[in-house]
């Protein structure tokens, strides 16, 4: 075996390890890519990024680049869990790990470890289509982020309180690869701010910060709780979107094309007319089995103005929804990842959720 053939299997039994085994930045499994000056495996989009650094990481194919026998001892002696336990020994806790379906404009960003903040943010209008310049200011004195319509106004257009705030990053459906939509309760309806701005760094910051403050925010109100604890309900990312039709309870109503967006954390289906609707048309609660919620395959009969033919049936102990799907490979999607929220045992803030659904109805 020649010294090339004999560290490529090295290299390629090491990106088998645990650990290993997932892209070091992003988590996406398999990593083809190394940095051989940090030790470290990584995916292809996350390996342009690794070059583009200031103080750049060396960046080498572990199938197809030529490896001296010093570097495969090197990657050997480190690995992703050695240099993540080195080199992120200080990241607050607060720091969103990239996920590998974050926007590839943000992913070179993601060291910012911003708090309070303030600035200028592109602002989508709640009735009209265009986005404008606003000022947000957010506070992690009194938990809130505040918007103002013109920059040397007193008073605040809206006040949104951190205990039901959420980020996510949204390249795609905002149409900007800044893009940022930032989810609250007002009145019990969930209420969408759709956000960009022209600097990916800018945007990341602001992401950061609002994930800090809803740390300090959950620190408050939940004293005894580790940070390990919280992190997982700082913010989150949705399981699944997209449109289906909808009829109404009779399942006679014609059918009529919504954007649905299942949270799992809250359990909640929740539907707009569109997918940029600043305000929701109306959610529905999955709870588990054992309390009389499901979901299965279902063709409707009997109903109008349905375009769409793969259908399902969530079950409430209320009522049942019909819902209608464009294509199959969709329709599954939806089945498995509802399934799932079916699955999971209910805790105990859902059912707080549960009941404000309940009398908003």
């Amino acid at each position: 075996m020649s010294n090339w053939d004999r560290n490529k299997k090295i290299l390629l039994d090491l990106v088998k390890e645990p650990g290993n085994d997932r892209c070091a930045d992003c988590g996406a499994p398999d990593p083809d890519w190394a940095s051989c000056s940090l030790g470290i495996f990584v995916c292809l989009d996350c390996s342009g990024p690794h070059r583009s650094l200031p103080a750049a990481s060396r960046i080498k194919s572990i199938r197809l680049d030529f490896w001296d026998d010093e570097l495969v001892e090197f990657m050997k002696a480190n690995g992703n869990a050695n240099a993540r336990a080195f080199y992120e020994r200080s990241v607050p806790s607060f720091y969103y790990r990239p996920q590998q379906w974050d926007s590839a404009y943000v992913l070179p960003f993601l060291q910012s470890k911003q708090r309070a903040y303030q600035g200028i943010l592109w602002k989508k209008g709640k009735d009209k289509g265009q986005f404008q310049k606003r000022k947000f200011v957010l506070s992690d004195v009194d938990f809130t982020l505040k918007y103002f319509n013109k920059e040397d106004t007193k008073g605040p257009k809206a006040v949104i309180f951190i205990k039901t705030l959420n980020a996510i990053f949204q390249p795609e459906k905002i149409g900007h690869p800044h893009g940022l939509q930032i989810t609250f309760l007002e009145e019990g309806r969930t209420r969408n701010l759709f956000v960009y701005h022209e600097s990916g760094q800018e945007i990341v910051n602001w992401f950061n910060a609002i994930r800090a403050t809803r740390l300090a925010y959950l620190k408050t109100a939940f004293p005894t709780a580790s940070d390990s604890e919280l992190i997982p309900w700082i913010t989150r990312n949705y399981t699944k979107e997209g449109y289906m039709e909808k009829t109404g309870p009779m399942q006679r109503e014609a059918f009529r094309k919504r954007w649905f967006v299942l949270d799992s954390q809250e359990r909640k289906l929740l539907y707009f007319k569109t997918q940029l609707d600043a305000v929701e048309l109306g959610a529905v609660f999955i709870g588990p089995e054992d309390m009389g919620y499901s979901v299965t395959e279902r063709q409707p009969r009997g109903t109008r103005g349905n375009k769409w033919k793969f259908g399902m049936m969530v079950e409430t102990p209320e009522r049942q929804f019909i819902f209608m799907c464009e294509q199959e490979r969709e329709q599954k999607e939806w089945l498995e990842a509802i399934g799932h929220v079916i699955s999971k045992p209910m805790l105990p803030q859902d059912y707080a959720t549960e009941a404000n659904l309940r009398r908003k109805r």
